[in-house]
Parts: C-alpha cells; sequence; structure tokens
C-alpha cells in the first residue's frame, strides 16, 4: 500500500475518533496516572516492513500498564522448558482483573495471564528465568521499539507501590497455595516497575510487530515459533481486554490487549501492528477513544480475524 493510502485511512480514523477524544474516565486509584490530561489521543500503524504512519499524540509517552503483560509472557514461552501453563490457566476471568474471591476458589491458579494475578506469576517465572524480569522486559521492549532510552517511570513506579495492596494481596494468596517461587516483594517490585514503562503509540506498534511477523524480532531472529505467537495473541483476543473481550471481538475483530494507562495495542497478523492511546478508560478499564479508533481502523481498511 502506498504512503497515501495509509495517510487517508489515518485522517478517516481521527474523525471518527474525534467526538470521543476526552470521553471516560482516568484511572486515577493510581494518582499518577490520575493527573494525565484526557484530552489526548494518539494512533499509529506499523507494517510489518517496518514502515510506521500516525495520527494525533503518538508520539506522546504513557505508562504501558498491563499492556506490557504480552512482552513477559512472550519472554517466558520463548524458554521451551517454562513450566508457566501449571501455575496460570488461558481462560477468560468472567470477574475483576483483581479478583481475590475467584483466586481463591480456584486454589491459586490465576484463569489467564492478562489479569493482574496471572501476571504476576509470570513476572514471577520470568524472574526465575532470567534473575532480572525487569530488565529483561525493558531489553526487549528498548531493542524492538527502536529506542534505546525506553525505561520505567520512578515516579509512576512509587505510585503502583504506595497503592499496591491489593496486587499484594493476589500475590500473598497465591503464595499461601504453593504458587510463588521468588519472594512476593522482590515480585512485584518488577512487577510495579514493568508496569511504569512508557511508550508512545509509534514505539508501542513497532514493538508490536513482534507478534505481527508472527515471533520474528526486529533484527531477523525468532523470539517465538508461529506456534507460540499464534497462541498469545489468542490469548489477547480472547482475555486481553479484561472483562469486555467479547464486546472488542466484536466491534474490532482483531487481537487485542489494553492498559489503564489508555493504551491499546492490536495485531493484524502476517500485516500491522496497530497502537491507539486515549487516557479516557469506560467501566470496564479500556480506553474509549482507543476502542472507537480501532474499530474504525477495521471498519474502513476490513482488516480482521474473522
Amino acid at each position: 500500500m502506498s504512503d497515501d493510502y495509509y495517510q487517508d485511512v489515518l485522517a478517516q480514523v481521527a474523525e471518527h475518533t474525534r467526538p470521543h477524544i476526552g470521553a471516560g474516565t482516568v484511572a486515577d486509584y493510581i494518582p499518577q496516572l490520575g493527573g494525565v490530561d484526557p484530552n489526548q489521543f494518539g494512533f499509529a500503524v506499523a507494517a510489518v516492513d517496518g514502515r510506521v504512519y500516525s495520527v494525533g499524540d503518538a508520539t506522546t509517552r504513557f505508562s504501558m500498564q498491563s499492556i506490557t503483560k504480552v512482552f513477559t509472557l512472550a519472554l517466558v514461552m520463548s524458554r521451551r522448558n517454562h513450566n508457566v501453563w501449571t501455575r496460570v490457566h488461558r481462560e477468560p476471568s468472567g470477574s475483576a482483573f483483581n479478583s481475590l474471591y475467584q483466586l481463591e476458589f480456584e486454589n491459586g491458579i490465576a484463569r489467564n495471564p492478562f489479569i493482574n494475578p496471572g501476571a504476576i506469576v509470570v513476572t514471577d517465572q520470568l524472574l526465575s528465568n532470567t534473575g532480572d524480569a525487569f530488565g529483561a522486559l525493558r531489553d526487549l521492549l528498548r531493542t524492538e521499539s527502536g529506542n534505546p532510552e525506553l525505561d520505567a517511570d520512578p515516579v509512576t513506579a512509587a505510585s503502583e507501590r504506595d497503592t499496591g495492596d491489593r496486587n499484594r494481596s493476589l500475590a500473598y494468596l497465591m503464595a499461601s497455595f504453593g504458587n510463588m517461587r521468588n519472594p512476593v516483594p522482590e515480585v512485584l517490585d518488577h512487577y510495579f516497575r514493568q508496569c511504569s514503562i512508557t511508550v508512545s503509540c509509534e514505539e508501542l506498534a513497532l514493538a508490536g510487530l513482534l507478534l505481527a511477523r508472527h515471533g520474528r524480532r526486529a533484527d531477523g531472529s525468532d523470539l517465538l515459533s508461529r506456534g507460540e505467537a499464534r497462541r498469545i495473541m489468542a490469548l489477547m483476543l480472547t482475555c486481553g481486554t479484561y472483562d469486555s473481550a467479547g464486546e472488542f471481538a466484536f466491534r474490532i475483530g482483531l487481537p487485542c490487549k489494553s492498559g489503564v494507562g489508555g493504551g491499546m495495542l492490536a495485531i493484524v497478523p502476517g500485516h500491522y501492528s496497530l497502537a491507539a492511546w486515549g487516557p479516557g478508560l469506560g467501566p470496564k478499564g479500556n480506553s474509549v477513544s482507543a476502542a472507537v479508533a480501532l474499530e474504525a481502523f477495521t471498519d474502513i481498511t476490513s482488516c480482521s480475524v474473522f
């Protein structure tokens, strides 16, 4: 496709999204996120050949939050001897992403790796694998995004720690069932810092090409097999947008992973990685404007896995 084609598509996406910019509520339960101006919106498309097209506030940095869970899972799955699927399931939760009740009812085994307890287990596994879970994730994102200075925001990380009692409860509950391998405070230090990594839409779209290329890294090497990349994208489709995965599959028809920082990553396998950002969240914790933008993109281009 020509550059003019992509610019026309992005102009249409921006036009569809404009009335929804600022809608929703910022994630004020994390104080640092609560101060973000909701009247911002960015959108970026990265093609598998590395070309990037963007519109709006696509170079403004935001907190990745739960979007990092995709990449920590990829790092764990790249270790062929991992046993993570004995410690976390692969089903939609149907409950809040930080539900203590569901976790206790299911004997300390989280429903999937994209809700908080499942992601904490994945971080725990990555820590056992590498000795530095946060460092391994940061290095991967730096390489794939092309930004060697990409890092966590220490103020956001501190804000996460100060308000992280629910995550501590989840981790200690899993530890009581024997489902933690490392000390809980150490694991949560890595977890809070990974969620606090900041990224722009353009950088996130480039990083997402890891999956759009079926597990192939920017340097041409394979981090994942094609089957492993497919399975991560399947989990994004079924579990990646908190308790709205069915609605997102219906509206957008792409594997998506959202974060309460307002970002959203979507993959068109073999073609594109899409990144959208708008700080205002709907009632289920997904960005209102990012969802509208991704739906507009799939409607305009007919790019969908269905």
